[in-house]
């Protein structure tokens, strides 16, 4: 499987969850949804700036916190790559930017 069809799997996982946390009601899901991609820009652009090991770990462990509270396990899994990466590593805030744009657009 790519790794485009990966994130297509893991946006429609991520939708499954916030439509069964929403229940019966549209307007929480979109509430959700718009919550969690805002968190998530919030968190990408923070690593995106961070300059030093101390903001990238904190901007790397936030963005796992809330992917994991989100059941959100491509980002789980990109969070433990940037943790493990160097500060400012454009490789994997490109890949979170991906995986943002797509589940956005979706």
């Amino acid at each position: 499987m790519s790794y485009a069809g990966g994130m297509a799997y893991e946006a429609g996982a991520l939708d499954a969850t916030l439509a069964a946390a929403a229940g019966n009601d549209p307007a929480l899901f979109l509430e959700l949804r718009k919550a969690f991609i805002e968190s998530l820009e919030r968190q990408v652009d923070l690593l995106r700036r961070a300059r030093c090991d101390g903001n990238w770990q904190v901007a790397a462990l936030r963005l796992k916190g809330l992917a994991a509270s989100f059941h959100a396990e491509q980002v789980i899994a990109l969070s433990d790559e940037a943790l493990e990466a160097a500060p400012g590593d454009p490789v994997v805030v490109r890949k979170l930017q991906l995986f943002l744009d797509e589940f956005a657009a979706a």
